[in-house]
């Protein structure tokens, strides 16, 4: 297959736009149906922090995750250049950080994660990090980074709507017969394959005048990670909640105040931190946490990307470019991938 094939997209999120531009590519022609608009803002990756952290996920990931997205910044840095719209992306590392109590959970971080991270103390953590006093001990991920998911967003939709080959539309009728027809419907697809399940996340965006971070960096908790993620002008991604629910709603107070106090541990400069933002989004996953590729003739489905979607997303949407246009996988990919007669 190539150029002359059509394609009819459903789901306009990070996957689906990452998929239509690389069909383009080859001399695709190709339909983007979502009812969102193009900023995305109902999609997942709207609300997320473009995390880039393959070993970092080990904490709590199966291998697999690590394995497909090791590669994840350098695949970043070629698709940005074909973007031609500028994105932030950090390849400065991630540092992770414990208070005393939790020094267990940080060690047994460093032990799922051997060869991959650096363990560090205070001294090294200054040197990185140098308002982060409080603490004495960490592991810093020197391969790691993050990409600003707002900004990508919007140059994926300026890149596709430059293609004399893109439709987007907003009518799931508008497809044709014959087209291939790749699902990227995320928790949208629920409706058609009952083992997808919501997991939440909860996200603040501060502004803080009086802190300044290098980089990506994750605090051990009782529960959660807390991660905090910097943008321009001292504005900062602040996530960590995990909760197996589908509910929409606002940002809890529960949650709130466990995000702020966490937030305040890790530099009191938060302290008079301005909350711009609240947001809240249901990521698609399956029992084991790991993405699905379900491929039935001219039919594909991908979904699944859990918490992984910015770290997984290049490889992904590579695979399903490579299946529609019937080349091979590697083996790691192939676990993934499943064919239905």
């Amino acid at each position: 297959m190539g150029s002359g094939e059509s394609a009819y997209i459903a789901g306009a999120g990070l996957i689906g736009r990452l998929t239509a531009l690389r069909l383009l590519e080859f001399g695709w022609r190709v339909t983007l149906y979502d009812p969102d608009d193009k900023a995305g803002r109902s999609s997942a990756a709207y609300t997320g922090a473009g995390m880039l952290a393959p070993y970092c996920e080990l904490e709590s990931a199966e291998h697999l995750v690590s394995e497909l997205g090791c590669r994840a910044v350098a695949e970043w840095r070629v698709i940005l250049r074909r973007l031609h719209t500028p994105v932030a992306l950090s390849d400065s590392g991630t540092l992770v950080v414990a208070h005393a109590a939790d020094a267990q959970d940080l060690e047994r971080l460093r032990r799922r994660a051997a060869g991959h991270c650096e363990p560090v103390g205070a001294r090294r953590i200054r040197e990185l990090e140098p308002e982060l006093t409080a603490f004495s001990r960490g592991v810093f991920f020197p391969d790691e980074g993050h990409i600003d998911n707002r900004q990508l967003l919007r140059a994926l939709a300026a890149a596709l709507e430059r293609h004399p080959n893109l439709r987007w539309v907003h009518d799931d009728s508008a497809g044709a017969d014959g087209e291939m027809r790749i699902d990227c419907r995320g928790l949208g697809a629920r409706v058609d394959d009952p083992e997808l399940r919501g997991v939440r996340g909860e996200l603040l965006h501060v502004r803080a005048p009086e802190v300044s971070l290098n980089r990506a960096v994750r605090l051990m908790h009782p529960r959660y990670p807390l991660y905090v993620v910097p943008r321009a002008d001292h504005v900062f991604v602040v996530g960590a909640t995990q909760i197996e629910s589908d509910n929409m709603g606002g940002i809890t107070v529960r949650s709130a105040l466990e995000l702020l106090s966490a937030l305040y541990s890790l530099h009191t400069g938060f302290a008079e931190a301005e909350v711009l933002e609240s947001s809240v989004n249901c990521r698609p996953a399956y029992p084991d946490n790991l993405p699905r590729i379900t491929v039935r003739g001219r039919d594909i489905r991908v979904n699944g990307l859990f918490r992984h979607g910015f770290l997984l997303a290049p490889r992904i949407s590579d695979v399903v470019v490579r299946m529609a246009l019937g080349g091979r996988l590697g083996e790691d990919e192939a676990r993934i991938v499943r064919i239905v007669q």
